[in-house]
Formats: structure tokens, sequence, C-alpha cells
């Protein structure tokens, strides 16, 4: 049988399966530009080369993304936390003598505050009822701006409206579908709701960076990061490859916060120490809220999810 079918195929012509030749030719991985004189073009080519890379080398990490940055939103109230268990004569001593609270009122406004925070970061953590743990955090960060005098403190504002937008992160994060429905006005489902929280969570995150180009001695590396990154910022308020950008700005930030905010270099006993300690952990809560980013994509009013109808 062998050499009957050896016979009747005819050997001096290889079988080819795209006679016309109309298959793509590119190799499996990698992209290629349509037109390789375009530089946009090329550009395009290695964007979507490098997404490519980094979502194949960062697969093992992507389960877990959300327990991450949920830990790390929440990690700055739980050191704000200890920091006064720790500190309770000190903080006492500041809001008796400078804001002039009552004996008794700053007991209860330093108790409340360590309560809410221990609690509502733990449900955070945890994924149990969230909405009300974002809100206790939310009203936290509201309550100390004026109990410490420094709600009109252009660095602490602009720290605080990301640790906002890291929190309304959170909140997206743990939306499920459903609809409630309200008397005489129309329903929302969850989905739409959670549109508009990513697009403000996305909005508030990358206020940081903007307080780090508005502050600080300049020099050619800070010119070029704050370029950079001030770019990348955009690209993240409006949506445009928002996991890429996320993703610069969690390496970007992370690098800046070893070396700028490094408090465990300096003496206990020294002043600074604390200030630097809360930039730390604020700056590694707002690198939770962008890796949350990273992890749920920009949502659907962004220019990305717009390219995906076209």
């Amino acid at each position: 049988m062998t050499s009957r079918i050896s016979i009747a195929r005819p050997q001096t012509h290889s079988y080819s399966p795209d006679p016309h030749g109309l298959s793509n030719s590119r190799p499996a991985s990698g992209f290629r530009a349509a037109d390789p004189d375009d530089p946009l073009e090329k550009l395009r080519a290695v964007a979507r080369t490098v997404e490519e890379n980094v979502d194949i080398y960062t697969q093992p990490l992507k389960p877990h993304l959300p327990a991450i940055g949920r830990f790390l939103i929440v990690v700055t109230f739980l050191e704000d936390a200890l920091r006064i268990m720790t500190q309770w004569g000190d903080q006492l001593w500041y809001l008796q003598k400078h804001r002039k609270f009552p004996w008794g009122i700053s007991h209860t406004f330093l108790l409340v505050n360590v309560i809410i925070m221990l609690v509502g970061s733990g449900a955070v953590i945890t994924k149990r009822h969230t909405e009300y743990a974002v809100a206790g955090l939310l009203s936290v960060v509201i309550i100390q701006g004026f109990g410490y005098g420094l709600i009109f403190d252009l660095n602490f504002f602009l720290r605080n409206l990301s640790v906002i937008g890291g929190l309304l992160m959170v909140f997206s994060e743990s939306m499920v579908s459903r609809k409630k429905l309200f008397a005489g006005l129309p329903s929302i489902s969850e989905t739409d709701r959670k549109k508009y929280f990513l697009l403000a969570g996305r909005i508030l995150l990358i206020f940081l960076f903007l307080g780090f180009i508005l502050q600080g001695s300049w020099s050619i590396a800070r010119i070029f990061v704050s370029i950079v990154g001030l770019g990348a910022c955009i690209m993240v308020a409006v949506g445009f490859k928002a996991k890429w950008s996320a993703a610069f700005l969690v390496f970007v930030l992370s690098v800046f916060n070893v070396f700028a905010n490094n408090w465990w270099s300096v003496p206990s006993k020294h002043p600074q120490r604390d200030f630097l300690k809360y930039d730390f952990f604020q700056t590694l809560s707002i690198v939770g809220g962008l890796i949350l980013l990273v992890h749920m994509g920009a949502g659907g009013l962004s220019v990305d999810e717009k390219k995906k109808t076209y």
C-alpha cells in the first residue's frame, strides 16, 4: 500500500499550504509596523510588543494583584493608627496646646480615629463591608485634615486626594453586578456606577505626582522624570494605555519612595523621621491604587474602552 501511494503522488513538487502567498508571515510573537517607514507605526508596534511581554511575564502575579493593592492602600492608615497609639502623649499635647482641643475631646478624637482606621483597614483587606469601610476611611482623611490644621497645606491636600483616589479604586473593585431601585428615580446599574468611580479614582490618583513636580529642588534627572511621569499621568487620567501607564508610575513612585522617603536612615529622635515615614506610607497607598488600576483596567469611560468599540 505504501508503494502504491508513493507511486501515485509525484515527488517533484513540494506541497504549499498557501500557494497564493495570502497568509501572514509574521512570527507568532512580536508585532510589525503596517508601514515600516512610518515612525508612528513603528512606535505602536513597539508598544504592542511591550504590552504583550508585560502580560506574559507578570502572569504569575495577576491573581495576587487585588490583595496586594488593597493592602498597600490601607497601609498608611495602619501606620497612622500605630503611630497614634505609640505616641499617645505627644499627640494629646499637640492637640491640646497647638490645636486648642479641650481635655477629653482630644482623647475622643484620637480614639475614634484609631478605631475607624483599624476596623476599616481590616474590612478592606478582607473585602467585608467595603462600602462602609471606605466611607469610614474617607471620613478619617477629612477630619484629620481639619483636626491637625493641614487642610490648606498644598502637599497634604494633593497627597490625600491621591489616597482618596486609591479608596475609590477599592470601592470600584468591590462592586458586583446588581441594581438598586429608588422610588420615582431611574435606576443606575452597578456597572454604570463603577465606570464613574473608576474615572474619579484615576484622576485623583495622579495628584501625588503633581505634588512631586511642584515641590523640591530641580535637576536634569528630576526634569526628565517629571516630564515622562506627567505624560504617564495624563494617559492614566484619560484612560489611554492605562494599564501600561499605571505600571510605569508604580515603578517610578516605588523607586522615588525608597530614595526620597528613606525614614529608616534617619535617627529615631530626629523630628524629620515621622514626616518621612508618613510620606513613605502614603506613597505606598497610592502605589496600591495604581496596582488595582493595572488589575482592573481603565473602565468604561476611557480612551482604551472607546477604541474597543471601534
